[in-house]
């Protein structure tokens, strides 16, 4: 599985070639495609990232913990 950053510069890559407009229809369709899977590939890592840094909990002290994510059960 690619890390984030690839996978968002594959889709920046993707993105300027169907901006560039010279590709075939069926050839703009697939990488259509492919880049809707990596901006969903993108979309799930930030969330994750999102839930993480939400799970930073301030404690009474002024000093910050940790919590896994997801909470364990």
């Amino acid at each position: 599985m690619p890390s984030f950053e690839e996978s968002l510069n594959k889709l920046e890559s993707i993105v300027q070639q169907l901006e560039k407009g010279d590709l075939s229809l069926e050839d703009s369709i697939k990488l259509f495609e492919e880049g809707v899977e990596l901006s969903d590939l993108c979309k799930k890592e930030l969330e994750t990232a999102e839930g993480k840094v939400q799970m930073l909990i301030r404690q009474r002290d002024g000093s910050t913990k940790t919590v896994p994510f997801p909470p364990a059960k």
